[in-house]
């Protein structure tokens, strides 16, 4: 078995996003720390690269100290590619995204955060490939690389030999799931709670809320949805659905879907399973109860959801992300609606 280390090499470039490198250097870091403490030898070598080598400006105005990007001979096992408002102007770079192309066909994986997918992509490295980046620039992605399989929703995604993050915070994310990948989950586990992450998400874990995705400028359906969510268990039924919005059924599934770009089916089951997930880590109600709050029918039902959206049970998401809570089942718990509010009662 060979244990030399891994060299990870995190490209930046002048104006690229400070937390997109500081994140996962530092979880590769801590790696390091924690696996030396326990005697073993450090398991990565982790380096900022740049075209130009020295400080490089980062958008928070720090600067970071940048090594020469490696030459051909050097040996790189993961080349991480950072965002930042200066990636555009490095995906124009014509030698900038040779060298991105060249190095990637020498590493094992190449990733990269928020952004960079811009870099990956005009560099070809994500065509026919499923990808994703910062929500906000999600539609600009597929609009400028329209052969690449743009997912807006997951906080990473696992490609092959290629991953992608969203926004920022979700390159620690990434660089958990990397080690988790060499070196097992407990390992990735203690690396989250010394950086103190108080959950590690899995890739399928959306990047932002179902109700925040479905908020457009000029929301019709505000008022709806703040019902929906007070009245998970009620019937949601198109034709239900349909009745408080003043529309007919027809009218009602065409006026939403242009406006929140799915249909009200499928956005009550996000919801639905939303609702689910806050109460399975937030309270220690049993699996039945949270089914039956949040509209599902039956355990059964609730399952099938989680393992098609999430690729895991209710009992194994609650395991892996329950905040701990020690809340005892009792009345006042029990008029707690399914969006995670108390109603306020008179004394």
């Amino acid at each position: 078995m060979n244990n030399s280390p891994r060299r990870i090499d995190i490209l930046a470039f002048a104006d690229v996003q400070l937390l997109d490198v500081a994140g996962p250097l530092q979880a590769f870091a801590s790696a390091n720390e924690l696996s030396l403490a326990r005697g073993a030898d450090a398991p990565y070598i982790a380096r900022v690269v740049a075209a130009t080598a020295g400080e490089i400006q980062s958008t928070a105005g720090l600067g970071l100290l940048a090594q020469p990007l490696p030459a051909a001979q050097q040996t790189t096992d993961t080349l991480i590619v950072a965002g930042g408002r200066g990636v555009h102007a490095a995906s124009r770079d014509p030698a900038q995204v040779a060298w991105v192309r060249e190095r990637a066909a020498q590493c094992r994986r190449v990733a990269s955060v928020c952004t960079g997918a811009f870099l990956l992509a005009a560099a070809g490295l994500l065509d026919k490939r499923r990808a994703v980046t910062h929500w906000a620039h999600c539609e600009h992605l597929g609009e400028r690389y329209p052969a690449v399989r743009v997912d807006p929703a997951p906080i990473f995604i696992r490609d092959g030999a290629l991953w992608t993050s969203a926004g920022v915070t979700a390159g620690i994310d990434l660089a958990l799931a990397l080690i988790e990948d060499d070196l097992g989950s407990a390992l990735a586990l203690d690396v989250a709670r010394e950086l103190v992450v108080f959950l590690k998400r899995p890739g399928g874990q959306a990047q932002f809320s179902t109700t925040l995705s479905l908020q457009k400028t000029g929301d019709r359906f505000a008022e709806l949805h703040a019902w929906i969510a007070e009245n998970m268990s009620a019937d949601l039924s198109i034709a239900m659905l349909a009745e408080r919005t003043g529309m007919s059924e027809r009218s009602f599934v065409r006026h939403y879907r242009a406006q929140t770009g799915i249909t009200p089916a499928r956005a009550i089951d996000q919801l639905r399973l939303e609702a689910a997930r806050r109460l399975l880590g937030d309270t220690s109600f049993p699996v039945k109860r949270v089914a039956a709050r949040c509209g599902f029918g039956s355990e059964e039902t609730m399952r099938r959801s989680f393992l098609r959206s999430l690729g895991v049970t209710p009992q194994a998401y609650r395991e892996r992300f329950s905040a701990g809570s020690e809340t005892e089942d009792t009345e006042d718990i029990a008029d707690t609606n399914a969006s995670g509010r108390t109603p306020v009662t008179q004394d």
